[in-house]
């Protein structure tokens, strides 16, 4: 299965007991699926995974899953401290019915490069040949994957995609040269779409994707058929979007967007803070802007 295309991240929402919200969950389900999305990612950064107990976890891909009823590809997200819980973790989202992974590292110790290289592939063994998309973001991560170690990794055979959120727009293409034609790259939120997916990049994997599906689609088909003009005239006005997503805080910002937008999501996850009216009011400010309100 290849992965190409606006890849949603997904929030999880929760009510003020911390129990998941399965029903408007499958709403945004079935909102982005019709709106043409190529794929969901449940679980990323915008998923608050980090706040999520084991449990809930698996019932927010559960809910995915069933709302997606097989209509696009499901990348569920997989991050730890630990290979033993992250095996268990990818065992658990492959058993779900996960079509690939998403696999992040969590670290509080500084870990090698030999032990982030491990971790890796030990998670590739456990998704049992489902792709495996690698995750890096140095601004929330404390082990980031060096060129050499993601050049190692592209040799496994199911890790074949990375989205890389380092804002060094260089360094993804040093990836794609160093990976030719066994890694894919995938834009991240820190990144101009356009711009990546113009140096080779397959889509947008991020969570402003949540709240302009329809937007980011059209950019990824204007950029797809080779159309940078069109792509650039959509690109522009879409980065306000990026701009807003990058000021506030990641959970609280789509949240709150989607909220705008009618869908229920709940709060970011204590101890994480709701936005202010007047951040509130910026947010919806941008989101007319772009024809998503």
């Amino acid at each position: 299965m290849a992965f190409s295309g606006v890849f949603p991240y997904l929030v999880s929402p929760v009510d003020a007991s911390g129990e998941v919200l399965t029903g408007v969950l499958a709403d945004l389900v079935d909102h982005l699926v019709e709106a043409g999305v190529h794929g969901l990612t449940p679980l990323g950064s915008t998923g608050e995974f980090p706040y999520l107990s084991q449990e809930k976890k698996r019932n927010v891909v559960d809910t995915v899953i069933s709302a997606n009823r097989g209509r696009v590809p499901v990348v569920a997200g997989v991050a730890s401290t630990s290979i033993i819980d992250a095996v268990a973790q990818t065992e658990s989202m492959v058993e779900a019915g996960a079509d690939g992974i998403l696999a992040v590292l969590e670290a509080y110790f500084p870990v090698s490069e030999a032990g982030v290289e491990e971790y890796f592939k030990a998670i590739a063994r456990a998704a049992r040949g489902r792709p495996v998309v690698l995750y890096t973001n140095p601004q929330f991560q404390r082990s980031d994957l060096s060129l050499p170690v993601i050049e190692r990794l592209s040799h496994v055979d199911n890790i074949g995609y990375i989205k890389d959120a380092s804002t060094n727009t260089g360094r993804l293409l040093s990836i794609i040269e160093r990976t030719r034609g066994r890694m894919e790259v995938f834009s991240a939120s820190a990144h101009i779409p356009a711009c990546v997916m113009m140096i080779g990049g397959v889509g947008w994997m991020a969570g402003p994707a949540c709240i302009i599906p329809k937007q980011s689609i059209a950019l990824y088909d204007a950029a797809k058929a080779g159309d940078w003009t069109r792509a650039m005239e959509l690109q522009r006005p879409l980065w306000r979007v990026n701009e807003i997503f990058a000021k506030y805080s990641i959970a609280a910002c789509v949240k709150t967007a989607l909220d705008l937008q009618g869908f229920a999501v709940g709060a970011p996850i204590a101890p994480q803070q709701p936005l202010g009216e007047a951040a509130r009011y910026e947010i919806a400010a941008v989101l007319r802007d772009v024809g998503a309100l």
